[in-house]
């Protein structure tokens, strides 16, 4: 089988790949921490199996998201109400300190957390500036399947 050559980079290449390194580290931490953010938007999808909540700043950047999956939920309980509410309280949690508090909801889907979400961004003291619904609707789309014959 013989004896495998491990090959050593030069520093250059060592020194190239830490300034490259150290760059996307500069570039990923570009907002700064303790920045504050008075307008932004929220997005919500609901759908028959989950809820997912964003909140992003004016330009799209997203600061903080949360979903009943990653709260924990499993199964049916992820489209719940009850579950919607404490997605938006995590959320509340995140951003507490850097805001945003002014914001537009977007919400999209069909399920049953889409009002109990909503309900609670204005509970936790968000200053809701539009609601939009973003829901997907076809306009008559393909044809449908031909009916089954039993």
């Amino acid at each position: 089988m013989g004896k495998k050559k491990v090959a050593k980079p030069s520093e250059e290449k060592v020194l190239k790949e830490k300034d490259a390194v150290e760059s996307a580290l500069v570039k990923a931490s570009s907002k700064p921490a303790n920045a504050k953010f008075e307008k932004g938007k929220v997005f919500i999808k609901v759908s028959y199996n989950n809820t997912l909540i964003t909140i992003t700043d004016d330009k799209g950047n997203v600061l903080a998201w949360s979903s009943a999956g990653a709260m924990g939920f499993a199964g049916p309980k992820k489209a719940t109400p009850f579950a919607a509410s404490k997605i938006v309280s995590a959320i509340y949690e995140k951003v507490q300190k850097s805001g945003p508090f002014n914001v537009d909801v977007f919400v999209s889907g069909v399920g049953g957390g889409r009002d109990s979400a909503v309900r609670s961004l204005v509970n936790k003291g968000f200053n809701l500036l539009s609601i939009k619904d973003r829901t997907p609707i076809p306009h008559n789309g393909p044809k449908p399947a031909k009916v089954r014959r039993v």
